[in-house]
């Protein structure tokens, strides 16, 4: 393995340890130490051979020691190298939401009951409330709070996907319950009368 630095002399050396897997690597300052358990950590995932630079992706860490920055760092190496997203809080408020929409819709469709539409409402509501301050706080308007930071790698403020340049999971999110709101007062509504036609 080659750092950026350029060093192609330094190796990790597996280690008996009572987690799955345990490396002992030796590195001339605090930076490259990260930067050589990270490299380790990815191979651990996918073969690094003739793999290349093609994309920059900034992963912001915060932790209130050296140890703990370690683990978060090399924890945001294995999401990012995996692509299994961690939800951060906002994230876990709008699957609150989310959820129990797919359940109850799902039984009251089962039980052709259109009236438990109108208590539903409230829910996509509040998700998509939720999923607009994610967008503000994703894109810098808002603070994000200490709560976010120490939720997921990054923050509320993590952009695990963002295509066409807009389009990122809060306003997938944002979309989901729009759609959800639209079709359950489309159902809360009175069904229109059907006309009568009698025969003399």
């Amino acid at each position: 393995m080659t750092t950026r630095a350029g060093d192609p002399a330094w190796s990790a050396r597996e280690i008996e340890h009572t987690a799955d897997v345990g490396f002992e690597i030796e590195a001339p300052g605090w930076e490259a130490l990260l930067e050589r358990a990270g490299l380790v950590v990815a191979a651990l995932i996918v073969s690094l051979d003739g793999v290349s630079a093609r994309q920059t992706v900034r992963i912001d860490v915060t932790a209130a020691s050296r140890e703990e920055l370690l683990h978060d760092w090399l924890q945001a190496i294995l999401v990012r190298v995996q692509a299994g997203f961690v939800p951060c809080e906002l994230c876990w408020f709008q699957r609150i939401c989310m959820y129990p929409l797919s359940i109850v819709t799902l039984l009251a469709a089962l039980a052709n009951d259109r009236r438990v539409a109108r208590y539903l409402l409230p829910l996509p509501l509040v998700g998509a409330g939720i999923s607009v301050y994610h967008l503000l706080v994703e894109n810098g308007v808002v603070k994000q709070t200490q709560a976010c930071l120490i939720s997921a790698p990054g923050g509320c403020a993590t952009k695990w996907i963002e295509e066409f340049g807009y389009v990122t999971i809060p306003v997938l999110a944002l979309t989901g319950f729009a759609l959800c709101f639209a079709f359950l007062l489309l159902s809360a509504l009175p069904p229109p009368s059907a006309a009568t036609v009698s025969e003399r």
